[in-house]
């Protein structure tokens, strides 16, 4: 997640170094999709989590893996029609 250069090697190894800032502070799952896969393979993930403590900062974007809004994380919604259906 970065606005400029990386400051610290930990920035520096994020997946999602060059993604756009409007990808990686989008506020919604669609606009945010490209940082959130970024977020899968980081090698990162608990540095930018600690780095960044969204729950404690309000934090709107994507940080370790999870969208967060206004510090809380954003449940991922399920496509209509996959939860918990059976037909028979």
């Amino acid at each position: 997640m970065l606005l400029t250069e990386p400051s610290s090697s930990w920035q520096a190894a994020a997946a999602c170094v060059g993604l756009s800032p409007s990808v990686v502070f989008a506020r919604r799952p669609q606009q945010a999709a490209p940082a959130l896969r970024a977020c899968v393979a980081c090698p990162v993930r608990r540095q930018c989590e600690a780095a960044v403590a969204p729950a404690e900062s309000y934090f709107d974007g994507v940080c370790a893996g999870r969208l967060w809004r206004n510090g809380r994380p954003v449940a991922a919604r399920r496509t209509r029609g996959t939860a918990g259906t059976t037909r028979g």
